[in-house]
């Protein structure tokens, strides 16, 4: 009978393992092809509490294309650092602690020597399968961190048990916090996010900027490349 015990809580470890690696990637393939991020999966024992970390490609700021004038560049980067959560139960307030924990280390270190070039704008991505509470919505709307709270629920509940047959696009809800897309915030109450129908009836998620549709765009292989030694170096820290 122990044996059987220990062989079931190691197959529904392993189920909950391949769940949630699913859904990274699930989470992933929508950010990237949809909401103009370019993200790499960092999960393991030594991700510091992420799992997914990369850039968010915007236009430039209000102050950037003052500055800049005609030369500003036509997209600016904020870091993103993300958790993904396909857990059955409603994702609660403790969630957003934990987010904030992480942006707080990633911050200390990005002013110490170990990576002092890290100083590009954070914001903390909480991607879950469940709702959030509502206590869990008010938390993270007080936080002084940049909050993107998205909810990507299955694209059918009987399918929920086989994640690998579920949509990719499908949003339940997308809420960011005013430190983020506040007028005060890194997004200066420019941004939107809309759920785009097709004649056929199919959806997508897309990105409005001062009214007008913003195109999903990310740098090349090249670039993104080029980014990787600064994340590694954060891991390496841990």
């Amino acid at each position: 009978m122990a044996t059987r015990r220990v062989l079931s809580t190691a197959q529904t470890l392993l189920a909950a393992v391949h769940r949630g690696t699913i859904f990274e990637e699930r989470s992933l393939k929508l950010l990237q092809d949809n909401l103009s991020m370019s993200l790499r999966r960092v999960g393991g024992r030594s991700d510091g509490g992420i799992d997914l970390m990369g850039w968010w490609w915007l236009p430039p700021s209000e102050a950037d294309a003052q500055d800049c004038g005609p030369a500003a560049p036509k997209r600016r980067r904020l870091r993103v650092l993300a958790q993904c959560k396909a857990e059955k139960k409603k994702m609660g307030p403790n969630y957003v602690r934990e987010m904030e924990g992480v942006l707080h280390r990633y911050m200390s270190l990005s002013s110490s020597a170990v990576a002092p070039d890290l100083q590009d704008p954070l914001v903390a991505l909480l991607v879950s399968e469940s709702p959030f509470t509502k206590a869990t919505i008010l938390r993270a709307q007080s936080s002084p961190v940049p909050f993107f709270l998205l909810h990507m629920p299955p694209s059918d509940p009987s399918e929920a048990e086989d994640p690998e047959t579920e949509e990719t696009g499908k949003i339940g809800m997308a809420v960011w916090n005013p430190a983020l897309a506040g007028t005060r915030g890194l997004l200066e109450g420019k941004m939107e996010a809309r759920w785009e129908l097709s004649l056929g009836g199919t959806g997508r998620p897309s990105l409005w900027w001062a009214g007008q549709r913003l195109r999903s765009w990310t740098p090349d292989g090249t670039a993104e490349e080029l980014t990787m030694e600064i994340e590694d170096r954060f891991f390496a820290a841990q």
